[in-house]
């Protein structure tokens, strides 16, 4: 359970200014309280307290992030289309930031890796870090969105419009095709998730 040492009305302006909601504390000591992403963040006098899963994502959030992160994506569906899920790891030079995984219903793989790269890219984002260097073993993908390839298909292209749109928030970004051995934990990721 981190405990983050701040000025609470300036954890409280970082939340609301990305869009999570902040309520009233349950007690009297309780200055207010927060939940993003599995989280609750909830303040007191000189600190936050981040307590569920998916903490990390809310810290980022209070700490205000800043620095570079490599974001590895990947996607799976069982039947394309079939059952699908995301994998995701976030890596700086301290080690993995965090890394996850969920179930997205049924689609086909290209939209599940459209998908992972989505989901990716939004926690990086509620991370803070100024420069994301993307990784992703589907070429496909890497290729539609530095705009090298085509995007006929409308919901492919939707998913690559809201890609675009999230990269926007970061100061510097960069997208590359890798082998599926150096994509190998996103991809476990995504298939225990398949799996659970």
């Amino acid at each position: 359970m981190p405990v983050i040492d701040c000025d609470p009305a300036t954890a409280r302006e970082r939340l609301e200014s990305a869009g999570v909601r902040v309520e009233a504390g349950n007690t009297d000591h309780e200055l207010w309280r927060a939940s993003h992403g599995g989280a609750t963040a909830v303040a007191y006098e000189g600190k936050v307290v981040v307590q569920g899963n998916e903490s990390a994502r809310l810290v980022g959030l209070i700490e205000g992030g800043g620095g570079r992160a490599h974001v590895y994506f990947d996607g799976a569906s069982r039947g394309n289309p079939g059952p699908a899920a995301a994998g995701w790891v976030i890596v700086t030079s301290d080690g993995i930031a965090t890394e996850g995984s969920e179930r997205m219903g049924r689609m086909t793989n290209n939209q599940a890796e459209y998908g992972a790269l989505i989901r990716a890219l939004e926690v990086a984002a509620d991370f803070g870090f100024d420069e994301v260097v993307v990784r992703g073993d589907s070429q496909l993908i890497v290729k539609q969105v530095r705009g090298e390839w085509d995007t006929n298909d409308p919901t492919l292209r939707e998913k690559r419009v809201r890609v675009r749109e999230l990269l926007e928030r970061f100061e510097e970004w960069s997208i590359d095709h890798v082998p599926r051995e150096i994509n190998s934990r996103a991809d476990e990721l995504a298939n225990e998730a398949l799996d659970g």
